[in-house]
Parts: C-alpha cells; sequence; structure tokens
C-alpha cells in the first residue's frame, strides 16, 4: 500500500480500486458494502431501497454545458438509477470555502435545483460548512440519494452473463475534455459540451423495452476502460468490443490525439453501458435510440465465457488489444 495519498486514488482506476480493498473495505466490512455497485440496494418492510452517496470536486466550477451544482444532481441520480432504482430523495452538503463570491454560490444552487427538478428528486435535507480561505477550492458538495427499485429488476455488476450483448448510450469522452477545455492554462478550446443529464429517465425506458437487463454502468471517472473493466470483474466474465463501434465526437478524438489521451478512459456524466440478454439487445437498442439522451446509442460488443476478468478490443486495423482498468485518471478534478 502506497504511504500517502495521490490524486490517482480517487480517479476511479487500479489505485482507488486497491485503496477500497485494501484499506475501506476490511475495516468497514459488512454485507451490504459488499455489494460493490454504483448504489447499495437494501430491503425496508417488503420494499427494495437503493441508496448512494457522491462527492463533487470539478475544477473550475462552471464549465461548458454545466457546473458543478447540476453535476451533484446528476451523479446521485445516475448511481441510484444504475442499480434499476428509481431515484425520490437526495441531500445536500455544501463545504464552502472562505471569500467565496454569493453570486457563485447562488448560481450553483439555483443550478442544483433546476436540475433536481427536471430529474425528478426532491433534496430532503442539508448541511453547510465553511473552511479557512485556501483550504476549499471554492465549492465542494456531498449529495446522497435514496430510491426505489421496482419489482422484478434484478441489476447488479456481478449478473453479467456469457451471451449478454453490450449496449452503450452514445459518444464517450464529452464530459472530461469538456471540462479540460475550460480549464484555466491549457490553452486548448472546443466548442464540445458536457453530456451531464440525468440518466433515470433513459434507464426506465430501457427497463422497459428489456426487463432482464443484467448490468448498467454509467462511464464515469476511468471512461469506458474502467466500467468494463470493473463489470468482467465483479461477473467473472470477459467482454469483447469493437472499438469502431464505440461513438467519439470528432472533437474528442482530436483533443486525445493532442494530449495522448486514449477517447476510452476519459469521463462521461451523461451516458451508460447496459448488458442485456441477446433475445432483448434489439429492443433494448431501439429504446435507448428512441430516447433524447440515447439517439447516438450502439451494440459495441458482447459478453463471452473466455478470459475472465479481461476486456479485449478489436482495433480499427483488424488486431485485438487488451484493454486494462486505468491505473488513475488523467483528468483529475473534473466530476
Amino acid at each position: 500500500m502506497e504511504k500517502t495519498i495521490r490524486l490517482a486514488h480517487g480517479a476511479g482506476g487500479r489505485m482507488m480500486a486497491d485503496l477500497i480493498r485494501d484499506l475501506f473495505a476490511p475495516a468497514l466490512d459488512n454485507s451490504y458494502l459488499r455489494q460493490m455497485a454504483d448504489a447499495t440496494q437494501l430491503e425496508l418492510d417488503g420494499a427494495r431501497l437503493a441508496i448512494s452517496t457522491d462527492s463533487f470536486v470539478v475544477r473550475p466550477l462552471f464549465f461548458p454545458g454545466g457546473d458543478i451544482g447540476s453535476l451533484a444532481i446528476h451523479g446521485t441520480v445516475n448511481d441510484l438509477a444504475m442499480g434499476g432504482a428509481r431515484p425520490l430523495w437526495l441531500t445536500a452538503g455544501f463545504i464552502l470555502e472562505e471569500g467565496l463570491e454569493m453570486e457563485v454560490l447562488q448560481r450553483v444552487v439555483r443550478s442544483m435545483g433546476e436540475a433536481a427538478r427536471a430529474a425528478g428528486v426532491v433534496v430532503v435535507a442539508g448541511d453547510t460548512k465553511v473552511v479557512e480561505r485556501g483550504h476549499g477550492d471554492g465549492i465542494y458538495i456531498n449529495t446522497a440519494g435514496v430510491g426505489v427499485v421496482p419489482e422484478g429488476v434484478e441489476v447488479g455488476p456481478g449478473r453479467a452473463r456469457p451471451g449478454d450483448v453490450v449496449l452503450l448510450s452514445g459518444t464517450v469522452g464529452d464530459h472530461g475534455i469538456a471540462v479540460l477545455s475550460r480549464r484555466e492554462g491549457l490553452g486548448f478550446e472546443t466548442d464540445l459540451q458536457s453530456d451531464s443529464a440525468p440518466l433515470n429517465g433513459l434507464t426506465g425506458a430501457l427497463l422497459e423495452a428489456a426487463p432482464h437487463t443484467h448490468c448498467l454502468r454509467d462511464p464515469t471517472r476511468g471512461g469506458l476502460a474502467a466500467s468494463l473493466n470493473e463489470l468482467a470483474t465483479a461477473s467473472g466474465v470477459g467482454i469483447e468490443f469493437e472499438e469502431a463501434a464505440v461513438p467519439v465526437r470528432p472533437a474528442v478524438w482530436a483533443a486525445c490525439e493532442m494530449l495522448g489521451f486514449d477517447p476510452l478512459t476519459i469521463a462521461s456524466e451523461g451516458k451508460l453501458v447496459a448488458f442485456v440478454p441477446p433475445e432483448e439487445a434489439g429492443a433494448a437498442l431501439a429504446a435507448l435510440r428512441a430516447h433524447p439522451l440515447g439517439r447516438e446509442a450502439a451494440r459495441v460488443g458482447v459478453v463471452t465465457a473466455e478470459h475472465p476478468g479481461m476486456v479485449l478490443a478489436r482495433t480499427h486495423i483488424g488486431g485485438r488489444r487488451v484493454v486494462d482498468m486505468p491505473l488513475g485518471e488523467l483528468l483529475p478534478r473534473i466530476c
């Protein structure tokens, strides 16, 4: 184990997974945490609930297509939705830095309210703390959420089965590159917008069309590469996909080529990956494409019993390569 915490420990890649496995999991071990999902499911008086929490430290606070306030709502709504839940209630905790302009805080909170209403959730509790100037980077936000899992929905990271079709709801990397484009000092500009959006409506449409969907995951930190590796490991299966089938906007390709990044490792905040039984894949893809947030959805790969725990990509030139879990996020502070 590392002697000190590094940025990569919070980046959604291998170092974060190691930190959870080696430090947090042994100390806090219980049957709920062992689910290791975006949202933990638990039963209460016969109802299945999902609960999740997330913290947001994005820099800059405002970026093309969004801000830290709307992102905080979308992130927790999406974590609940990836468990097949219908998000209902959220809490919000604010860590504010002394000297923050009140107008900035007002913009962020208004944005949160608008995002919550659009997603159909209610912020029911909150907390505010202020830290000394120079210790808070403006605003940090923590949100927690509770939702209800409908009867018959069985979605989880360990439920992938050989033969499942891998669907992707749209282009990858939009959020990470949009934030990067606005970050001070990097000198890269593009009109690309973040894809940050609430996915509960999209998952609802998907599950109605494909009720036996096995896995859902939003490729945030670590991008599509991290999400596929996490699901392959959790389910003990292999995953194969076509690189050419993964939608990537030209601006994202250009930025990644310029900076030496792989689009598969760049975060999205309004996309999902679904593992669907083959007999429901056609209906699932049609349902995704019929929704405003899934118009560019694509069938990108399959689940296989071969090479369990490993993700393979068929390249643009016809070869195959192993897609590893990223060590850490190449673009820190984007969510």
